[in-house]
């Protein structure tokens, strides 16, 4: 069979890694090289836009293109003549189904009289205009071009973005919409997650029994599914499916019982989790439903891969079955891993008889498998290292999860290659290093258990923390706040942790900020250093098996009505790590484009981030006057990492009939203007006299403070807003401790113990998670607070 070699196109399109870090033009993802003539300029641009294309023919997106540029500037463009505005050549003619090795490079230049767009082939001149309608500016004066030349090709050839319609059904029209977030973007892949514990989406010619008895009648049609393959095909985008296998498949089991490793009936499964209904890997039945799936999914989906999922197989049928526990013995099965593997190469064996490539979860990875499968990613860089290390290719998923509520630039700073540790952990004689064990409790599972060490060396502090079971991560920021206060930062799989403790002798207490939720932690004071484990560092031979990621979005606590409150604009963000250079880091720079992207996104793209918001702010006020929840929203967060799923769980509603009706699923994941008032809060720190930023903080507590009666009245009329009555109340305390501290702040006064000791007990009171939301403004009001003692 013809197998398309992802290693090449990653060498190959591996040459943007050196541009230069991302500059101030609106683009994203940053392009490999971008220059601008001494002399700046802009070529304006009129209605009468005309585009001429050579080499190969682009369908629909020439008309694609100049309705969007009637959406930006607003104009009824005139028919199409005259020379042309936009010339676009296409050195080669390749058929429209794009590939895992298709060419997206290409080079755009716009000059006083003219835009050139060339590519070696139709994919990459797709990925130019989206870079072309980002530059589109309305000014002043006009609508213009700024005079550039970018050359441009990914860094990664596989950046995808995973859609669970299996928890939630998602209707054709909002994923139509994600793909064109997705080409505007630059993904490549949609990784179209049908079958899941909770639901069977696609129907069955062979087994129509998954569709009726297992979908609520929720499902897609065979044409519906090519009707989405096409419109992804005309974007550039291919699209790869996943049938989850074996575990995961309380679906099946509802439908085909006889399958399973334990005999029915069952029910639909409504409730998320990891689940005990398995696949029976001895039964040739169990092989027959894979070869008619795999086939009818071949048929539909021309890509050569398709993923079969593999992941969270509890094994406890497997075990309780004396069956398959004597077929284990027979056929020399050392354990449920080496059966799974087992089950895996026959199912490699009927992918390859339909001409696909199998794609599956870390679980899937094991040496008696062939060395042209992929391995996607969930448990982190360890794990996508090893495999890279072995000869396997690899994706990482783990810290791109968007159903997670977490700030953006946690995703931005996710690294695809796994880092080393630059002998962070290497103590010198002149080195005084403390190390600490902790536990972490969590709302749901086994508490987070580790230690960390601390060591003064003679350029100052550097750290090191060892999670169990994981490997060693260099810890940044350390700042001992007083004798016995310290604090630092992580990126973990949980998301960006900050530690807060406090050391007295022997004993360690606090909390770790996990994303804006406080978990408690307790420890202890260790003898000596512990012996940790290295990060899985590839060698720059094997670097190359790491063939990019997958954003995912699962859909626990995600329904179409808020899909793309969910996925946008942070999805750019992700996509910009999986496109540019390594070093297009800057996370300033970042949030300045994505809040460009944020814009652009809704009125060229469609994308409903902001309609969906007022949507949902207007069912919550009972009212168009949705502003009073505008206001508040500045000052509150979902709160992040799994805490609001945990929640729900404690409460007995982690279900699929949970509503998902709250504030909190109105929200952003993080807060535009905390951010900036955490910025504003450190320039007021470090220069009292900065007026500039004391002026921006009052204005915006003082709008928190005139905003408190409205909310208020919103909550007391509405049963859905009830809960945030002690939110409001909170924002409307803290309004008043920000003008207070600002003003302090601003002239250099100071404050006693005992009252810094009071107003911290009220900002700690207020950082607690209620109604699965967190006032995230307690965290600029801290930083404030910090610089009135009397040192």
């Amino acid at each position: 069979m013809l197998r398309y070699s992802l290693l090449t196109a990653g060498l190959m399109l591996g040459a943007s890694a050196f541009a230069a870090p991302a500059g101030d033009l609106p683009l994203m993802p940053w392009p490999a090289k971008v220059e601008r003539p001494v002399t700046q300029g802009t070529l304006v641009l009129s209605n009468n836009v005309s585009v001429s294309v050579s080499g190969d023919e682009l369908d629909d997106a020439v008309n694609r293109l100049r309705q969007r540029v009637a959406l930006q500037t607003g104009w009824t463009l005139q028919p199409q003549g005259g020379k042309p505005t936009i010339r676009i050549k296409i050195a080669k003619k390749v058929k429209p189904q794009p590939l895992p090795d298709s060419d997206e490079s290409y080079k755009l230049t716009v000059d006083a009289s003219d835009v050139d767009i060339s590519a070696n082939t139709r994919f990459g001149a797709l990925r130019a205009m989206e870079t072309l309608l980002q530059l589109i500016q309305n000014g002043a004066e006009n609508t213009s071009l700024p005079w550039v030349s970018v050359e441009d090709s990914p860094r990664f050839p596989w950046r995808g973005l995973l859609l669970d319609s299996a928890r939630h059904f998602i209707p054709l029209p909002d994923l139509k919409r994600q793909i064109d977030g997705m080409a505007a973007a630059k993904l490549n892949v949609l990784h179209w997650h049908l079958t899941d514990d909770q639901g069977w989406r696609f129907t069955s010619k062979r087994y129509p029994k998954l569709t009726r008895l297992a979908s609520d009648g929720l499902y897609y049609t065979p044409e519906q599914m090519r009707e989405i393959v096409r419109y992804a095909t005309e974007r550039g985008i291919r699209v790869v499916p996943e049938i989850d296998m074996p575990g995961h498949a309380s679906a099946i089991a509802v439908a085909y019982p006889e399958l399973m490793s334990a005999p029915g009936p069952y029910d639909m499964e409504r409730h998320w989790g990891v689940l005990k209904p398995v696949l029976d890997p001895t039964k040739e039945a169990t092989y027959a439903f894979a070869d008619a799936m795999v086939s009818e999914l071949a048929e539909i989906f021309p890509d050569p891969y398709l993923h079969i999922g593999g992941d969270e197989v509890d094994d406890t049928q497997w075990k309780e079955n004396a069956a398959i526990q004597k077929f284990m013995r027979d056929n020399r099965l050392a354990d449920s891993h080496a059966l799974q593997a087992y089950f895996n190469r026959k199912l490699e064996t009927i992918l390859e008889k339909h001409h696909r490539q199998m794609v599956g979860w870390d679980e899937i990875y094991h040496p008696d498998l062939p060395k042209n499968i992929l391995i996607q990613s969930w448990q982190g860089q360890d794990a996508l290292g090893q495999v890279a290390q072995n000869g396997y290719k690899g994706i990482l998923s783990t810290g791109f999860y968007l159903d997670q509520p977490q700030s953006t630039a946690y995703h931005y700073r996710n690294e695809i290659v796994p880092q080393g540790l630059n002998g962070v952990d290497v103590i010198t004689d002149t080195d005084s290093p403390q190390s600490w064990s902790f536990t972490m409790s969590r709302l749901k599972g086994k508490p987070v258990e580790g230690s960390f060490t601390l060591v003064k060396g003679d350029s100052g502090w550097r750290g090191f923390i060892d999670f169990a079971g994981k490997s060693r991560r260099a810890v940044q920021d350390i700042a001992w706040r007083n004798d016995n206060q310290v604090t630092f930062t992580v990126d973990t799989w949980m998301g960006e942790t900050r530690p807060v403790v406090s050391v007295d002798n022997d004993t360690l207490s606090g909390y770790f900020l996990v994303g804006n939720a406080r978990y408690p932690i307790k420890g202890k004071r260790l003898d000596e250093v512990p012996k940790g484990i290295p990060p899985v560092v590839p060698d720059s031979a094997h670097q190359v098996n790491l063939l990019g990621g997958e954003a995912a979005l699962w859909a626990e606590n995600v329904v179409a009505p808020v899909l793309d409150i969910r996925l946008w604009p942070r999805a750019f963000a992700v996509a910009e790590r999986l496109w540019s250079a390594q070093d297009v880091n800057d996370v300033d720079n970042m949030y300045t484009r994505l809040q460009a992207m944020d814009s652009w996104s809704t009125v060229s793209v469609g994308l409903q981030q902001h309609t969906q918001q007022q949507v949902q702010f207007t069912r919550l006020a009972n009212s168009a006057d949705t502003l009073p929840l505008q206001i508040l929203a500045q000052a509150v967060e979902p709160a992040q990492y799994y805490t609001r799923q945990h929640l729900k769980f404690q409460a007995g509603n982690y279900h699929q009939f949970e509503p998902l009706n709250r504030f909190a699923d109105a929200l952003n994941a993080e807060s535009n203007t905390v951010r900036q008032m955490k910025k504003w809060a450190e320039r007021l720190v470090s220069d009292a006299e900065d007026a500039e930023s004391a002026d921006a903080l009052r204005h915006v507590f003082n709008r928190w403070q005139s905003n408190t009666s409205d909310a208020l009245a919103l909550s007391e009329n509405s049963y859905q807003l009830k809960a945030i009555k002690p939110v409001i109340q909170e924002v409307d305390k803290l309004a008043s401790i920000g003008l207070r501290l600002t003003d302090l702040v601003a002239r250099q006064g100071t404050l006693d113990d005992k009252e810094i000791a009071s107003i911290q007990g009220e900002l700690d009171n207020a950082a607690k998670v209620q109604d699965e939301v967190v006032i995230a403004a307690v965290y600029p009001l801290e930083t404030l607070l910090r610089a009135t003692r009397n040192l």
